[in-house]
């Protein structure tokens, strides 16, 4: 596979394997000397064309622990600022010949375009508009894979519970093609216009799998009901010009992952957050800095989940059978 573009073209063995690779390259960054020289020679490209803190760093941080040489550009920073288009730019960087490229785009789609597109180069997404999110769906997984690795079931047959702005977020769409491949319970909480019923069809995300696995909920105690996971998502200020809830504080009322509310609908619940968080409306301090919380967590995992990703679509080997010897030079 030479693209990763979202968690929907990957089949379950794929999914284990991106997870299976993060985890050598956690153990990288425990390490008094980060760096391997496993990309050594070759050249990664962060095309971020949306602002960014965690991703883009994390991928800039990834592509150097592995010894590449990483550019960076920002949206002001291409000549997209001067009216050229999205096409043209990413031929202008493929003719410098570089071996990947890590692109975050406002428009949904923009990375499988560039994909149909570039014929020398790998294509990460790091988050097309509404679409998917893949990057931060795996760092969630070995995330939970940590949390829950004395569980006999590991992180399958779980209850997960997606709360807040499902609509407009490519985050809750990775995870759920995530979590209804690993075999769990999705339920998506939040008020109608946030939180769309046609979600919980099958034909929104277009295999059997998610035949009852994905459930909608508006009445918050019954969506978090039982959950094991906890997801908050961001409450997306800059969307609500359009009126998706009548106020934020209405939303904050109804909404809000409280550690009251967990206790008593959620009491075994371990909480994750994307981030950037709104502290106080989609999710409380007490919370986000508590026991339960898997955040910091989740950014420290960002890293290795990255660094696992460009090496395998760089060099399609398993990395830590190269550690031992065991893969042949492809």
């Amino acid at each position: 596979m030479r693209h990763l573009l979202g968690i929907e073209q990957l089949n379950r063995e794929e999914l284990a394997n991106y997870l299976n690779n993060a985890k050598s390259f956690v153990e990288v960054g425990t390490r008094d000397l980060k760096k391997v020289p496993a990309l050594r020679g070759k050249t990664v490209i962060n095309m971020f064309m949306e602002p960014s803190t965690r991703t883009r760093a994390s991928f800039e941080i990834a592509g150097k622990r592995l010894s590449a040489d990483v550019i960076n550009i920002g949206g002001s920073d291409s000549s997209t600022s001067k009216g050229e288009t999205l096409l043209d730019t990413a031929r202008t960087l493929q003719a410098m010949t570089p071996d990947v490229l890590v692109v975050r785009h406002k428009q949904s789609g923009a990375a499988h375009f560039l994909a149909r597109h570039l014929k020398r180069t790998s294509v990460i997404n790091a988050g097309d508009g509404m679409h998917e999110h893949p990057t931060q769906a795996l760092l969630d997984c070995v995330t939970l894979q940590q949390h829950f690795r004395d569980r006999n079931d590991g992180i399958s047959k779980l209850r997960i519970a997606i709360v807040g702005d499902v609509r407009h977020s490519r985050v809750a769409r990775s995870n759920v093609y995530a979590h209804a491949l690993l075999g769990n319970e999705v339920h998506l909480v939040g008020p109608p216009t946030l939180v769309p019923p046609e979600l919980s069809s099958i034909k929104c995300f277009g295999a059997k799998q998610f035949a009852n696995k994905v459930k909608v909920f508006s009445d918050f105690a019954k969506g978090i009901e039982g959950a094991d996971v906890v997801m908050a998502l961001r409450m997306q200020l800059e969307r609500q010009e359009d009126h998706f809830v009548p106020s934020l504080q209405e939303y904050t009322d109804a909404y809000c992952i409280t550690e009251k509310r967990l206790s008593t609908y959620a009491p075994n619940a371990v909480v994750l957050h994307p981030g950037p968080m709104n502290r106080g409306l989609e999710i409380s301090s007490e919370v986000a800095d508590g026991k339960r919380s898997l955040i910091e967590n989740q950014v420290n995992n960002g890293v290795a989940v990255r660094m696992a990703v460009l090496f395998a679509l760089v060099t399609s080997h398993n990395y830590s059978s190269l550690e031992t010897g065991h893969t042949k030079e492809s």
